[in-house]
């Protein structure tokens, strides 16, 4: 049955796999945050990666925070019921998810403790930057006053023909 119109594999040819790494790879690897801009983050995230407990806990928590990690471990748990590693009801398995739970809570507070020290960071600067912002209030209301009494000056001798 002939139709007007070209067939789906005329418009959308087939797909042969020469891109398919880097949809597999956006899919699977977390994507990295984008860098600070504020000059405070900056200056904290530099100091924050010159420890390298805190690179390898930064990089920790990443892998764990990814679907990569959820891929493997359904890849890992499935494989470990499937190839029949232990019977049923998984005492090493069970022993083993409970060792990584402890651990990746624990990798979790990290994370948090990190998130609180930016916001700390962030919270500074606006504090500094509020300080600033009145004191330049105060200046220019200051000011204000100055040009009103002046204005009001100049008004005066206007008015007695001086």
């Amino acid at each position: 049955m002939p139709t007007d119109h070209p067939s789906r594999a005329v418009v959308e040819p087939a797909h042969n796999g020469a891109s398919l790494g880097p949809r597999v790879r956006r899919f699977l690897v977390p994507n990295k945050p984008r860098p600070p801009i504020n000059p405070a983050l900056v200056k904290h995230a530099e100091d924050r990666a010159s420890a390298e407990q805190n690179r390898i806990a930064d990089a920790i928590t990443g892998f764990a925070g990814s679907m990569l990690f959820v891929y493997l471990h359904i890849i890992w748990f499935g494989c470990w019921i499937g190839f029949g590693v232990e019977s049923y009801p998984f005492g090493l398995l069970t022993m083993i998810v409970s060792l990584e739970a402890i651990f990746l809570s624990t990798f979790v507070m990290i994370s948090q403790n990190r998130a609180d020290a930016r916001r700390q960071v962030v919270a500074d600067q606006q504090w500094t930057t509020v300080q600033e912002e009145d004191k330049q209030n105060e200046e220019l209301l200051d000011l204000s006053r100055q040009i009103l009494a002046l204005t009001k000056e100049v008004r005066s001798l206007a008015g007695r023909g001086i």
